[in-house]
């Protein structure tokens, strides 16, 4: 079985290190993972490799690099003052980043169970993170600045419906929303990289659910959208108003 796989994990040899390579076997013999084939996306922080399952449903193989020390540095805020979280080995590179995979794994459980439109998280171990693929026959759906939205107001309004079901469903304040983390999927959005996504609870998150708001609507802005006020919006989101108007 590993034998016709070989080509397939060059690339990941070249990049990843034993334990990371150990992490996606063990993944395979748990029958998470049937295929790994290409990059369709590869960062500062991680690369993510298009999959198949046994059964030849589409994955996403989200793999943290190990050895991004300053990575590490920036992760400690959005860590540090989460309850799940509260036993993480600051001087330990690894456990930091095997730390943020299972953040990212369990806030998008948490975004699977309020209804937000997310991937799904299927597994993790260390610093690999298995999810659903967003699109088709191994191209991901585009991003939201990519897309040349047919009607941006009512784009608008089911990104911000997704922000408040995120808030008040799962809890969770996403902290980097832009048109950078959400695609576009069947016309809908799909907000994803929910790694530094903050419980909301969390001392970071009154001014990180600002920002995010300010970010959507800084972006719709441009494209025309008459946007509500951000404070208004805000409240909204929250749960604290239920009319816009």
């Amino acid at each position: 079985m590993l034998d016709k796989r070989q080509e397939e994990f060059k690339v990941i040899e070249e990049v990843f290190d034993r334990l990371t390579l150990e992490g996606v076997y063990k993944l395979i013999h748990q029958k998470v993972i049937d295929e790994i084939h290409g990059v369709i996306k590869a960062g500062k922080e991680a690369r993510i490799y298009w999959g198949k399952d046994p059964e030849d449903k589409e994955l996403a193989i989200k793999i943290y690099y190990t050895s991004t020390a300053d990575f590490r540095k920036g992760m400690m805020q959005y860590i540090q003052g989460d309850p799940r979280f509260k036993r993480v080995r600051r001087s330990s590179v690894r456990n930091v980043i095997y730390t943020w995979t299972q953040k990212e794994y369990k806030n998008l459980q948490l975004a699977e169970e309020a209804g937000v439109n997310a991937p799904r998280p299927i597994a993790f171990n260390r610093n690999i993170l298995v999810m659903t693929f967003i699109g088709h026959d191994g191209v991901p759906a585009p991003l939201l600045r990519e897309v040349d939205l047919s009607d941006p107001d009512e784009f608008y309004s089911e990104l911000i419906r997704e922000v408040r079901l995120l808030y008040t469903g799962a809890g969770l304040v996403h902290g980097d929303l832009s048109e950078y983390n959400v695609m576009v999927w069947e016309e809908a959005p799909v907000i994803f990289d929910v790694s530094q996504a903050l419980l909301t609870n969390h001392p970071l998150s009154e001014s990180l659910i600002q920002r995010d708001i300010a970010n959507v609507n800084y972006y719709f802005g441009r494209l025309g959208v008459d946007t509500f006020e951000d404070s208004k919006l805000e409240m909204w989101v929250k749960g604290e108003s239920e009319d816009l108007s």
